[in-house]
């Protein structure tokens, strides 16, 4: 998730195609299922979205995301600066 401030910049074509690629390459068969969401508005149309993208990469367990995801973490933050100027904050939840 990466939070929408007045000064957040983002690249929506350089992460599509390249660090979803990035990802792809470096996590393969790990990640079972992705998503992007692009945030259009908040609550209601006058509100920013909270969010300029929420991203959903769906890991099999816990272990297999540490696992994969942990081996790539500098690289993967790495490429951070080629797409946006703020941090991501990082969530992990079981899907029911």
């Amino acid at each position: 998730m990466y939070p929408n401030t007045p000064d957040t910049t983002f690249n929506k074509t350089y992460y599509t195609n390249q660090h979803s690629q990035l990802l792809s390459d470096l996590l393969g068969d790990a990640i079972l299922s992705s998503d992007i969401n692009f945030g259009l508005t908040g609550a209601s149309p006058e509100l920013p979205a909270p969010y300029v993208i929420i991203s959903n990469l769906v890991f099999e367990s816990l272990e297999s995301f540490q696992q994969s995801f942990g081996a790539h973490t500098e690289v993967i933050l790495a490429d951070l600066p080629n797409f946006t100027n703020v941090q991501p904050q990082v969530q992990i939840s079981e899907i029911l």
